[in-house]
Parts: structure tokens; C-alpha cells; sequence
């Protein structure tokens, strides 16, 4: 599909997708000058490394509940700044289908009375939409995160809209009765199937729960990472230590390179998911600790152990102070940095190449078409 054949209708209002009034070619030439430009002190930055087909990749879709005064009811996405909701139907990075379910949830609500939820008066029963898909399975999960835990008529509801989408795996009813910004309470009821997902990348199978973090493109996630794999370049002996290691993709897909990988994550719903992906996958060499990866380094050096390699794929914000430095007090051989922020990530290296490191190489992958962001691997090496 052509760049001009598409048109986002809420491109003025959203704020989303800064660069989808660009071509696709312009937005990774933009992307390349941006990362080029904070990184380039440090080394020849590789070309980015682009999508073949840039749109519907969000495997991962959210959606506000909101409703006019006829009681017609829709979903959208919070302004900019803001928590005024633009009604979005159809969003041209969001898969398809996940949009053609929330539109079927939302006009089923008026024939069940469901009203939405409401954050000024507090009155109203469903809040949000969260709709995760497999992009290799094509397993889909409907998230339908409520204000109270009495859902009435849930069974004809799941019925109902079983019935229009027979291909929704599972089904669980996310209950939030707390004044936050955030998406997703603490308790959750399954309505219909297992009450997770589950997908393939770079020949795995991964288990997602709704709180489970995974990487919202899985093509170029497979990219990514097998870039990162081809920087590790192990050899089937090395210790591993993958940091924030979510629910496991990084750590397990290195398991077949490597002698024994020990992967640190400080999210228990993460760290749960992680056991049974190895377990579901038959890794042995592969165990996983929830705890702050920087307080674990720390006490891995005290006691001696090494660690040849370690992959670190932090939050937005990079990595702070205190992680840096127990990964110095380790002193691993070779680093991965895996970065989602070209800004913390200069920063984080101009730290690391004053304390013994050096980088060697810097690989751009377009993990967010449409989007600023833009996802860095980079490989370095400690000077001996």
C-alpha cells in the first residue's frame, strides 16, 4: 500500500503519529539524521533499518470508553496533555481486527445497558478496551477493564460477542476502581479461555498476560533482536545476565547461544510469565530472579561471579547512575545496549565510555512507523 493511498483522519487531533504526514522513505531519513547526530561522536551509526510494510504493525490496542448523549457509545484516546477523548474508529498502525472488536464491544454496550465509565461523576461500568494479538498465532485477548467487580450478564455478553468475533481466544474482565491514570487494576476475573496468549518470535513461544510487557511490532522486534544476537556473537560457553528482562524473549532467545543465561526483572506478573515461557520453550540453562537488576549486579560482584556478557534493554528514561555502576563492579566483557531513546541513550554511553568501555558498532531498527521513536542496538566492548 502506497503512502498517499492512506489518510489518517484524526492526524491533526491526536498527536500520535508525528511523521504520518511523511513518506515512509522521509520518516527513516529524519530517523537516521536524529540518531546519527547524537550518537555519531561515538562511532559510525549502521543505516536504519526500516519496515517493508509500515502500517497496522500494533499488536497491542487500547482504547478509551466513552459515550455521547444519545447513549451511543465508542472508544478513543485521550488529547495530548490532556484527558479529553478523540473518538478514533479506525487507527492505520493499530491491527485491524483489533479495531473491528472494540467498534463490536462498544455497540453491544446500549442493547446491555452498559454505560461508560465516567471520570468526573465516578458513575459508569466499563472504562477501557485492551486488545492483544498475536502476530505469528493470531491469538486474540478482549481486556475489558471495568469499575466494579459485578459484571452483570457477563455470560451472554461473552456470548454475544463471541459470536460476532469467533476468533477472540480469550477473554478477561480487568476490575480498576481507583482514580489513576493507570490502564490496568490489580484483579482480574477470566470470562472466557485461559486468560492469556500466546506468540511465537524468533522460533519461541511467549506467553502474554494482560499486564505482561512485549514488544508492540513483532517483525522488526525479530530484527531487533536478531541483531542483538548477531553483536553478541556467543559461542555456547558465555554466562548471560539479561537486565530488565521482561517476560524472558531476549534471555531465551540467546539460551540456545549461550552456556547459562540469569535474566533480572523487578516485575513479579513479568517474572511469572518468564518461568513458564522456559518452560513451555524446554530451556534449562535459563533462570530468572525478580529483583532490581542494579542491587543484584552489585551482590554478584561482591561474591565474584561473572558475567561475560550482559544485554540491557532499558525503560525510556536509560539507565541510572546506580545500575551503571554495579554493571562496572561486573565488568562483563561485552555489552548490549538495547535503547528506545536515542537521548538517554547518548547519555548513557558517553557515561559508559568514560568508565572502560568502548562502542563498536550502532544498528537503528524502525520498530515505530508513523512515530519520532526509534530503537538502537549498540555493542560494547570492554577495554582490556
Amino acid at each position: 500500500m502506497k503512502d498517499h493511498d492512506m489518510n489518517c483522519p484524526y492526524r491533526k487531533r491526536c498527536g500520535g503519529c508525528d511523521y504520518i504526514s511523511m513518506d515512509y522513505k522521509e520518516q527513516l531519513a529524519h530517523k537516521q539524521k536524529a540518531v546519527g547526530k547524537l550518537l555519531q561522536p561515538f562511532g559510525k551509526v549502521e543505516p536504519i533499518i526500516g519496515m517493508e510494510s509500515p502500517w497496522y504493525y500494533r499488536n497491542k490496542v487500547h482504547g478509551v470508553v466513552t459515550g455521547d448523549r444519545h447513549g451511543n457509545c465508542f472508544t478513543g484516546i485521550y488529547a495530548e496533555k490532556s484527558h479529553r477523548v478523540i473518538r478514533v474508529d479506525r487507527c492505520l498502525i493499530e491491527d485491524q481486527k483489533a479495531d473491528e472488536i472494540m467498534g463490536t464491544v462498544t455497540g453491544l454496550m446500549k442493547s446491555f445497558r452498559m454505560r461508560p465509565y465516567n471520570e468526573d461523576t465516578g458513575k459508569g461500568f466499563l472504562r477501557h478496551i485492551l486488545i492483544r494479538t498475536g502476530h505469528e498465532t493470531g491469538q486474540i485477548m478482549v481486556v475489558l477493564v471495568t469499575a466494579s467487580p459485578v459484571f452483570p450478564s457477563k455470560n451472554n455478553f461473552v456470548k454475544a460477542l463471541r459470536k460476532v468475533h469467533p476468533e477472540i481466544t480469550t477473554i478477561v474482565a480487568n476490575i480498576n476502581n481507583r482514580n489513576t491514570s493507570m490502564i490496568l487494576g490489580d484483579k482480574q476475573q477470566v470470562l472466557y479461555g485461559k486468560g492469556y496468549i500466546e506468540d511465537q518470535l524468533c522460533g519461541k513461544i511467549y506467553r502474554i498476560s494482560p499486564k505482561s510487557f512485549y514488544q508492540v511490532n513483532a517483525v522488526q522486534t525479530e530484527i531487533l533482536y536478531g541483531k542483538a544476537l548477531e553483536y553478541a556473537d556467543l559461542q555456547g560457553k558465555e554466562n548471560v545476565f539479561d537486565a530488565y528482562s521482561g517476560i524472558g524473549t531476549i534471555g531465551i532467545t540467546a539460551s540456545d547461544h549461550a552456556g547459562q543465561v540469569l535474566c533480572v526483572e523487578n516485575n513479579r506478573d513479568a517474572v511469572r510469565d518468564a518461568i513458564a515461557n522456559a518452560k513451555r520453550n524446554k530451556v534449562k540453562n535459563i533462570r530468572f530472579v525478580c529483583a532490581d537488576a542494579g542491587d543484584f549486579m552489585v551482590k554478584m560482584a561482591a561474591a565474584g561471579e561473572k558475567a561475560d556478557l550482559v544485554f540491557m534493554d532499558p525503560p525510556r528514561a536509560g539507565s541510572d547512575r546506580k545500575f551503571m555502576n554495579a554493571l562496572f563492579k561486573l565488568a562483563p566483557r561485552k555489552v548490549v545496549y538495547i535503547s528506545c531513546n536515542p537521548e538517554t541513550l547518548q547519555r548513557d554511553l558517553r557515561y559508559m565510555t568514560s568508565h572502560g568501555y568502548k562502542v563498536k558498532k550502532m544498528q537503528p531498527v524502525d520498530l515505530f512507523p508513523m512515530t519520532r521513536h526509534v530503537e538502537t542496538v549498540v555493542l560494547l566492548t570492554r577495554n582490556t
